[in-house]
């Protein structure tokens, strides 16, 4: 009451502690970030190199037959398996119940999402110093165009605090990654092609890569289309539009890139299978 007093009739020292609230909770945020970011960095370094050997070597017999380059690459998608897992059942949580980022696509701000973007973060960051330390075993330079591109989107997400309800649509993307790494597991473990387990598997992953990477486009693009010239898009500022469209595009050619791999060898086992099924019936036919 004092305070109030003290302040009542002079707009500087009511300004300045409102400032000061505002560094508060700048403050609070900040390290909520990077305590996030830093805890899910060392979480899935810990992951990729004691808790999947271990793990692995439990659950899957075939593991430790497996060459150390064939390893280190089954340890790597263990890793990214359960990063899409988290922030993928994250993400959606977040897409259908919070309303709040859902009325303010561009403005609102939600320290739920950005646990969920320091985490994805955290994750991208350990998994380039993978990349890097074992670049001649899974170096691959799309991936590091991928999680630098994203990094830097991410960043302004967490810094600015706009384009949370963006951030969050697109880390749905990571839904697939399980599939797509279970087809690898499938492969290092010599599964038949033909078995029950692959061809369901690849068809999950054809469909939900195709949803959740590339069916989500449309809806993404004409969003960006219905707001670009409103208040809220022009006073994201120039430097922001640029880099949420530049990274996206970035982001969703590869997407296209990836699908059409998928397409090509959904189609090549589709034909195998049918080549198969003419052989049995063509034995059959003479058995008879």
């Amino acid at each position: 009451m004092v305070l109030a007093k003290k302040l009542k009739g002079n707009p500087k020292k009511l300004g300045l502690l409102k400032d000061s609230r505002g560094g508060r909770n700048m403050d609070t945020n900040t390290k909520l970030i990077l305590s996030t970011v830093l805890a899910s960095f060392f979480t899935f370094q810990l992951l990729f190199h004691f808790i999947s050997y271990w793990f692995s070597a439990k659950v899957s017999p075939g593991f430790n037959s497996l060459s150390s380059e064939k390893k280190i690459e089954w340890n790597s998608r263990v890793v990214s398996t359960c990063h899409s897992l988290v922030v993928g059942v994250f993400g959606l949580y977040i897409f259908f119940f919070d309303e709040a980022l859902k009325a303010d696509p561009l403005w609102g701000d939600s320290s739920v999402v950005k646990v969920n973007i320091s985490i994805a973060s955290g994750y991208l960051v350990s998994d380039l110093l993978i990349l890097i330390l074992y670049w001649k075993v899974i170096g691959d330079k799309y991936f590091i165009i991928h999680h630098c591109t994203a990094l830097f989107a991410y960043s302004i997400v967490l810094k600015e605090g706009v384009l949370g309800y963006i951030g969050n649509f697109r880390l749905l993307a990571e839904l697939s990654s399980p599939f797509v790494n279970q087809r690898w597991f499938f492969e290092a473990l010599k599964y038949p092609k033909f078995s029950k387990a692959n061809v369901i598997n690849g068809i999950l992953m054809t469909v939900v890569f195709f949803i959740v990477r590339i069916v989500s486009m449309p809806p993404f693009y004409s969003f960006i289309y219905s707001v670009y010239g409103t208040e809220a898009y022009i006073r994201l500022g120039f430097f922001i539009q640029c880099s949420w469209i530049s990274t996206c595009v970035v982001l969703d050619v590869m997407n296209v890139m990836w699908m059409i791999k998928i397409t090509k060898g959904c189609i090549k086992v589709i034909s195998l299978i049918r080549q198969e099924k003419a052989k049995k019936s063509l034995q059959n036919g003479k058995l008879d």
